[in-house]
This record gives structure tokens, C-alpha cells and sequence, in this order.
């Protein structure tokens, strides 16, 4: 008898992108519980996906041109050398790196299966979840150009500090013998190394190229437009129902705390990279300390999940614990030196 069985079909919300579903969830309870505040969310979160429009047009072709080109690639010339080397270019690169989530494992786990220090690697894992390009334009378009070059140099400092700590201590009982498994390379975005080939800088004469360009395009424009307008959102509710008092008695004012609490709070709260920029925005304007933001941001960007994941994936409890410490020692430090010169 023929089996007449068909796989069960994950339920509708299941099926829904999470994102989208907290976006409508808070509209519909602003339309219930307040409806005169609903058509100035509304306003409020078009108004600034419109001034946000040119970066987010800027940050999705840059993405695109260099997923098609291979740029990143050249991430390879970073891990090769003298291991101090390696620790420099690694943070100086891992920021400018236009991985997906999904693309970082097999491209860090190629590294350790190629012998790359786990200095150099902990230096690029600090590093590249903190700033790329696409971040950089939407960060400078809401938070200002100087936030985001110190938020940039944040990250790569962030990177050294990790990588020659863990240099430095490679031979103590926390560093030594670090990985889970022997690496394999691979993952959900392909089996081939990701630094294999040479970039190819007009792409636009391959059609396999150009049909990169035009999906990580696409792919990343409903990525960016999904979060940030869930940010607005939350955003505009922020500003309407948090007191600003509140805010400036936990993270504002002169001192330490702030920006300790900031990193303590950035680590666990964390929505997204670029979802984090418009909240931001919006406690800096109810009072929020400037080194509160950055260490706020620089926490939270080394432990959000897809981050926290590739890490997790490839080390050893003790290793991930490692990188956490640092993540939260580096980012109260720069927290604050962007208190003072701020």
C-alpha cells in the first residue's frame, strides 16, 4: 500500500520572518491600546526609513558589488606571515569582511584548518561583527560620521586587544588545545573556501556574477529594510513611553556606571548590528551617555546570536567565554575614551 503521508508543514507563525511579526505585533497593540499614537508611529518610522533610504541604497549595491566582485577574498592576505602580522591585519580587515551569518563559520573554520593562530582568528572574530560597510553608511547616516569612525577604530582596537591577549597567553591551560573538532571547510552558504579564487572586479561581464549581484542585493535591501524599520518602530515608541528621566538616571551622567551598565545591558539585549542604531539614536536623545552608546554597541555587536554562533560552533566553552570577556573589558574601555573626547 502506498504511504499516503506527507511532512507535516511547520505551523503559519512558524513560517513567519520573526522580525516582521514583532513589527506588526507592535503596530496592531499601538492600534488597540492607543490609536492616536498609531498614525504618528507610523509617520515618525517613514519619515526616517526616507532620510535612511540613501545610506540603505549606498550600503545593499556596496554589498552586492563586492559579493560579486569576491573582494573578500582578499581577506586572505591578512593570515599569512609573522602571527603579530596576522593579529594586525586581521582586526585592521575583519571589519571591512561582507560575510553573511552562515558565511563565517566555514570561512573562519577554513583558517583553523589551514593553521591559522587562534590569536589572529580571535582578532578577526572580535572585529568583524562590530562594523562592515553596509553598518558604517547606516550608522554615519543616523548617529553621524564621527560616531562611526570611532566605532571603526573601536572595533579594530577591540580586535588587537583580543588577538595579542590571546597571543600572549596561547600556552595557558584556557588557550591550549582550543577547538571542539578538527575544522572542516563548509557551511550553509557553499563547501569552497571562501578565499579560493581571485576577485574579479567586473563582474558585470559574468552572468553568474551579475545573478550574485542582483540576489545579495535584493537579499540584503529586505534585510535592511526589515530591521531597520522594526528599529523605527521601536524607536518612536521609545521616545513617546520611556521617560527620558529614566534613561538619563540608569545610563546618563558623568562616571563609570553608565557606560559599565552599557556594555552589561548591550550584551544580552541585543536585537541587531543595525537595529540597534535607531534605538540608540533614540536613548541618546532622552539622555543616554555617549560612552554608555558606544560600549552599548560594542558589547552587543561581539554577542549577537549569529556572532556568539560562530564562535560557539568551532571552540571550546573556555575559548567562547574568553572572547566574551574581552568583548565586554574592550568595549567599557572604549565606552571610555568615547566618554572623554566625545
Amino acid at each position: 500500500m502506498a504511504d499516503t503521508t506527507h511532512p507535516r508543514r511547520k505551523p503559519i507563525l512558524a513560517r513567519v520572518d520573526k522580525a516582521w511579526l514583532a513589527l506588526i505585533a507592535a503596530l496592531i497593540l499601538v492600534a488597540i491600546l492607543d490609536p492616536p499614537q498609531f498614525g504618528p508611529t507610523v509617520a515618525f518610522s517613514l519619515g526616517a526609513l526616507a532620510d535612511t533610504a540613501p545610506f540603505i541604497t549606498f550600503a545593499v549595491l556596496a554589498i552586492g558589488y563586492l559579493k560579486a566582485t569576491g573582494a573578500e577574498n582578499v581577506l586572505a592576505n591578512a593570515f599569512v606571515g609573522r602571527e603579530s602580522r596576522m593579529i594586525l591585519f586581521a582586526a585592521l580587515l575583519g571589519g571591512l569582511a561582507p560575510f553573511c551569518s552562515c558565511e563565517v563559520i566555514p570561512f573562519i573554520a577554513a583558517l583553523l584548518a589551514a593553521g591559522t593562530p587562534l590569536s589572529a582568528v580571535m582578532a578577526f572574530w572580535l572585529a568583524s561583527p562590530l562594523m562592515d560597510p553596509a553598518m558604517f553608511s547606516i550608522t554615519s547616516g543616523q548617529l553621524g560620521f564621527e560616531f562611526a569612525i570611532a566605532k571603526t577604530l573601536a572595533a579594530v582596537g577591540l580586535g588587537l586587544f583580543g588577538g595579542f591577549a590571546t597571543m600572549a597567553m596561547a600556552n595557558t591551560a584556557v588557550f591550549t588545545d582550543p577547538l571542539r573538532i578538527k575544522p572542516q571547510v563548509g557551511g550553509c552558504c557553499g563547501t569552497q573556501a571562501p578565499f579560493s579564487t581571485q576577485p574579479v572586479w567586473s563582474f558585470w561581464t559574468d552572468p553568474t556574477r551579475r545573478k550574485v549581484f542582483s540576489e545579495t542585493t535584493l537579499e540584503n535591501a529586505h534585510f535592511l529594510l526589515k530591521w531597520l524599520t522594526l528599529a523605527y518602530v521601536l524607536e518612536a515608541l521609545m521616545i513617546h513611553y520611556v521617560p527620558a528621566e529614566w534613561v538619563a538616571t540608569f545610563l546618563g551622567g558623568e562616571g563609570l556606571q553608565p557606560i559599565l551598565l552599557g556594555a552589561l545591558i548591550g550584551a544580552p539585549a541585543y536585537l541587531n548590528g543595525y537595529a540597534a542604531v535607531p534605538l540608540v539614536d533614540a536613548l541618546l536623545q532622552q539622555g543616554m551617555a555617549n560612552g554608555a552608546a558606544m560600549s552599548f554597541m560594542l558589547a552587543g555587536g561581539v554577542s549577537c546570536i549569529p556572532a556568539a554562533i560562530a564562535v560557539w560552533a568551532l571552540v571550546k566553552p573556555r575559548i567562547f567565554v574568553a572572547y566574551l570577556g574581552f568583548a565586554l573589558v574592550g568595549s567599557f574601555v572604549a565606552g571610555i575614551i568615547w566618554q572623554m573626547i566625545a
